[in-house]
């Protein structure tokens, strides 16, 4: 892997602890700006929506720069908004920050995967796009635990202070290493192509498929996790001096799950997808019988954070195989599926639990959710079969959907 994919790991590192940190804060932030534990849980909706809009948006409006700059203007921007959030003293002007930082956050992503997945080989997509998930990974193993670690000792504002920190190094890796001229291969004028012509992608069906799936698995990711926090406090009776250390296992199942998903995604997708798909449904509807029992919960937060993040990063890798029209616009479309399923989540199990479900109920949607993308790529399969005509073969694809 050339050495910028790392620097831009480094840069998703600092803007996924500020994404996750809020499952460490939660109760903080409502608790000081007077307002409910899930209205202060939709602050983690409100970023994802952000980062939904601001993929293709900022991806378009970003088309025609260097890519370096592009990645520094959206890295700047995100540094300074964060500074805002550490003195809001307001709600409203505080999810303001959140929505303007997930706009920066989404066109850094959506031009990191495509600049990442342009300095590999055509078939290394997977590995270039685990590195940069990795990144987020790393940050609910060392930056939201250390957020939750701030947030107990110096107050929530302490953790946006400190992503603004984190940030600015990063921009001068990013400054110093990534080209600034990866751009798509063929004649200059193709170099960023029409964005008419790059949407376009979006009707292919296998591609709508995988963003379908993709979108439904990390809602059930951000469903519990976001609510880990009174989850494990309120139900498996840890107590709040726990809940870094069952955030950073969390994100040390994702690091491995991503990990394994990057290594089998280029070559043996379908391996990764079925068994863990089926596995991971099965781990939520454990949890949610089990979540009493600290043993169990200590166990089922390593090991659902793992499966969670193997399957979730092999579809976004199928999602940039999918797009191969899309060449400048394909991480957008990644990471809007990504961000759709982290505003749908939090936003369903704050509902259950606002409807007086309790704590527990998050985990019965995160089941419900992996259930019904089992059910679509097993339709789409059934589909798929149905149109290929007698004798002859479907269109070879890295996947069954």
């Amino acid at each position: 892997m050339p050495f910028a994919i790392y620097i831009l790991g480094l840069a998703v590192f600092a803007q996924g602890t500020s994404e996750f940190m809020l499952s460490g804060l939660v109760p903080d932030i409502a608790s000081e700006l007077n307002v409910s534990i899930p209205a202060a849980g939709a602050l983690t909706s409100a970023f994802a929506a952000g980062m939904i809009v601001g993929a293709p948006l900022m991806a378009v409006l970003s088309l025609r720069w260097p890519r370096r700059r592009a990645l520094l203007v959206f890295l700047v921007a995100f540094m300074l908004v964060h500074v805002v959030g550490a003195v809001a003293t307001t709600f409203s002007v505080l999810l303001a920050t959140r929505v303007l930082g997930a706009l920066a956050n989404a066109g850094f992503l959506a031009v990191g995967l495509a600049a990442a997945t342009g300095m590999v080989a055509p078939n290394a997509k997977g590995r270039a796009t685990s590195v940069l998930l990795g990144g987020i990974t790393l940050a609910c193993v060392a930056g939201v635990p250390a957020g939750a670690v701030l947030g107990q000792a110096l107050g929530w504002r302490s953790a946006f202070w400190a992503v603004a920190l984190i940030s600015l190094p990063a921009v001068f890796a990013v400054l110093r290493s990534v080209p600034d001229t990866v751009q798509a291969a063929g004649d200059p004028d193709e170099a960023r192509p029409r964005a008419r012509r790059e949407l376009r992608a979006l009707r292919d069906p296998r591609l709508l498929v995988v963003l379908l799936l993709a979108a439904l698995v990390n809602a059930a990711t951000f469903c519990t996790f976001t609510y880990l926090t009174p989850l494990v406090v309120n139900v498996s009776g840890f107590s709040e001096r726990w809940v870094p250390a069952m955030l950073a296992l969390f994100g040390l199942g994702s690091f491995a799950g991503v990990t394994v998903g990057g290594r089998l995604s280029d070559t043996r997708p379908m391996r990764v997808l079925i068994p863990g798909g089926i596995a991971l449904l099965a781990g939520w509807v454990i949890f949610t019988s089990t979540a009493g029992s600290p043993v169990a919960a200590f166990l089922l937060v390593f090991v659902q954070g793992a499966l969670s993040f193997a399957v979730g990063s092999t579809l976004i890798a199928q999602v940039l195989y999918a797009a191969t029209r899309a060449p400048s616009l394909g991480g957008s479309f990644a990471t809007a599926a990504l961000n759709v399923g982290a505003a749908a989540g939090p936003a369903i199990g704050g509902a259950t639990i606002a409807a007086g479900l309790g704590y527990r109920s998050p985990l019965w949607v995160s089941a419900l959710l992996v259930a019904t993308a089992l059910v679509t790529a097993g339709l789409a399969h059934v589909v798929q079969r149905l149109r290929s005509t007698p004798g002859e073969e479907a269109p070879a694809s890295r996947t069954t959907v």
